[in-house]
């Protein structure tokens, strides 16, 4: 009976009213974007990207340098992975809690070369991960288009990524050789020519390439990767004497009951934040005895086959 009588009450209000009625009847839903927690106002500060350093410049085959400024995402779990070739990698946690991960698993720092070859790209000084920095290495595979094909974490946080581009189809697309400067490629030849003639041993020889690969830029230097280290590594509150640290000490423990109670107020339970890799939510690790170190090989060419 009761939508008897709706039924004729609307034809009534439009003869009264009008089709102005009708508009105003209308309702517009505007839906909210999802944002998984990066702008909750609780989210921890150490919780928000905050590259430790800048990027390393731009290297490596010339083709390959219009990825720059270019971002790739792929959705594994509940985690999106985001790679910016020449820049960074990047997590964010797909969820809804109030303290959802979002992170940097590594800044651009160098090439890994095998056998005359870009074999992958280091990313390094990502955000801290117990007593280490997370650290990603990006494998270059021929695809169809320009995508991020897979993310997987073979040992804590040390992240493998497979990217898919048609630039490196050919078969010569990722030889170091070829990428090099005409300067740099004589010198090459030199050492090619002085292990032939036995002036060199294999030791030395891969030295001397490392070195070449180095003023490259292909590579940095030990004592660049430990300045880096070092200037992108946590630093510590330093005080000049125990007063100093017996204050410090109260503020923050007040400003821990300060932040407490504001999540109390609002009904948000709060515990001790612990850190997890996202292997928790990818499955069962993949054993490896490999280390998270660079594995070059035998970095060059012999005989005449440049």
């Amino acid at each position: 009976m009761a939508a008897g009588l709706a039924c004729l009450v609307l034809p009534l209000a439009l003869q009264v009213y009008g089709p102005a009625y009708a508009g105003a009847a209308k309702m517009k839903v505007v839906e909210e974007p999802n944002t998984f927690g990066l702008n909750n106002p609780f989210l921890p500060q150490t919780s928000r990207l905050q590259p430790k350093r800048d990027p390393s410049p731009v290297s490596g085959p010339a083709h390959l340098f219009r990825l720059s400024g270019k971002c790739f995402s792929l959705v594994e779990s509940t985690y999106k992975y985001e790679f910016c070739p020449f820049h960074n990698v990047t997590q964010h946690e797909q969820t809804f809690r109030w303290n959802a991960y979002s992170g940097i698993l590594g800044i651009w720092h160098e090439w890994e070369i095998t056998n005359n070859t870009f074999r992958g790209m280091w990313m390094r000084d990502g955000d801290s991960c117990h007593s280490r920095s997370r650290q990603s290495k990006v494998e270059l595979t021929c695809g169809k288009s320009n995508r991020l094909a897979h993310v997987s974490e073979p040992s804590t946080c040390v992240y493998a990524l497979t990217f898919e581009t048609p630039l490196v189809c050919h078969p010569h697309s990722l030889l170091v050789y070829p990428a090099l400067p005409m300067a740099l490629q004589q010198r090459w030849d030199q050492v090619e020519q002085d292990l032939a003639d036995e002036l060199i041993t294999p030791q030395g020889y891969e030295k001397l390439l490392r070195t070449l690969f180095e003023d490259a830029g292909y590579l940095k230097t030990p004592e660049e990767s430990e300045s880096t280290q070092q200037e992108g590594g946590a630093q510590g509150l330093v005080f000049e004497n125990l007063e100093s640290c017996n204050k410090a000490h109260k503020e923050l423990s007040k400003e821990i009951k300060r932040l407490k109670s504001v999540l109390t107020e609002h009904g948000i339970p709060y515990t001790r934040p612990v850190e997890t890799s996202s292997s928790e939510h990818l499955g069962s690790k993949t054993p490896t005895g490999r280390t998270a170190e660079q594995l070059r090989g035998n970095p060059g060419l012999l005989g005449n086959t440049l």
